[in-house]
């Protein structure tokens, strides 16, 4: 006992360097089956030791050592955590400034997709909660089945111990999914769509899910900064180091819509490759300027059945037209006046007396903040 607290027999873990095999552990399992007929761990987690860049071991007289509190005073202690979490702790690890630089750009990516959430979220509350799963539109089914699919994944590897497999695939989806895809492709409707849309709507629960969870999952790794975003969101809710991880649906797990998406990405990455070609030419100044006509077989083009090409390729419009045997764009102008407001160049700019120099769904957007005013 300690105190008035119960000690905790048999411990859940021991964790200790390999150099405790014939320690600490080996002593503690002899007294422990000789006084209680057990061992005093369920289990041992054991890793090696820390070197520095070059792989030779840390020594104060030749000037090769890493200070702990150097790298917080420097850098924080979320990086230093973050670092554990990154590297393989079965075998010797190693430790220096460029292997850090490494770790500081993994944090910075996890950071800003938070930040980016945090603005994005900017006064979501549960009125404007999409519930109704039939009404999410497919972008939002794929996120949605991602975060089923690694809320599986990161359970499984803490309760395993492998935070490289909380860390990498976590890192992953923010720069693939999020950053490459979602938040590119949404960032139209978040800006423009009528805020009481159920696009819109729809996009904005799926970051809140995104938000709940991203915090959650990467609480036990980097907990300053998570508890700040968390508590920069819900000041009164009090810190986000007491949450557990929020349940995921089953209903999100969705294998056709990450079939899809994943077809999808590859005409994707062709397109994205003319639209920079077209841009280092001068051909276009933006991807608002193109209009590409995408050439691809059948069955490349099938995913793209109800969803809007122009959208996922962020241009202003786009045409899809079957043959071929491979993927290839031809990057035309939009060859229409350019939206004051989404910078689209559409045919249907002008179309509503009241606001000229806007297209119809920005009009129809603008005509609803002004009435939310008066």
């Amino acid at each position: 006992y300690t105190g008035d607290r119960p000690s905790h027999w048999p411990a859940d873990l021991y964790l200790e360097g390999s150099d405790q095999h014939r320690g600490w552990f080996q002593s503690s399992l002899l007294e422990g089956c000789g006084t209680r007929g057990r061992a005093p761990f369920n289990a041992v987690l054991t890793h090696g030791f820390t070197l520095d860049e070059n792989g030779e071991k840390m020594s104060k007289s030749r000037g090769n050592t890493t200070d702990p509190l150097t790298i917080i005073k420097e850098s924080g202690a979320d990086i230093l955590r973050l670092w554990v979490a990154l590297v393989d702790y079965s075998d010797d690890q190693r430790i220096g400034k460029q292997i850090l630089q490494t770790t500081v750009d993994a944090y910075r990516k996890l950071r800003n997709t938070v930040r980016y959430l945090l603005g994005a979220l900017n006064g979501f509350d549960e009125a404007e909660r999409l519930t109704d799963y039939s009404q999410f539109p497919p972008l939002e089914k794929f996120i949605l089945h991602r975060l089923w699919e690694l809320d599986g994944q990161v359970r499984q590897a803490y309760a395993e111990y492998r935070f490289q497999d909380v860390v990498r695939p976590v890192l992953e989806f923010c720069s693939g999914d999020l950053s490459a895809l979602y938040f590119d492709v949404r960032k139209d409707s978040l800006y423009c769509d009528r805020p009481d849309s159920i696009k819109r709507r729809a996009v904005r629960t799926v970051m809140d899910e995104v938000f709940s969870r991203l915090t959650a999952w990467l609480a036990p790794l980097t907990p300053f900064t998570m508890d700040e975003a968390w508590t920069t969101r819900f000041p009164e809710a009090g810190t986000n180091c007491a949450r557990v991880i929020p349940e995921t649906p089953g209903q999100w797990r969705n294998t056709a819509e990450a079939e899809r998406w994943t077809n999808v990405e590859t005409v994707l990455e062709v397109v994205n490759e003319a639209l920079e070609a077209a841009r280092r030419d001068k051909v276009i100044g933006g991807a608002l300027d193109a209009w590409p006509v995408v050439t691809a077989p059948a069955e490349l083009l099938a995913p793209f059945e109800g969803l809007d090409a122009a959208e996922v390729f962020r241009t202003s419009g786009a045409e899809l037209k079957v043959g071929g045997e491979a993927v290839t764009v031809e990057v035309k102008t939009a060859d229409y006046p350019k939206c004051a407001r989404s910078w689209r160049r559409v045919p249907d700019v002008g179309s509503d007396a009241d606001y000229s120099d806007l297209s119809a769904r920005d009009a129809d957007a603008v005509r609803w903040l002004d009435a939310q005013k008066a």
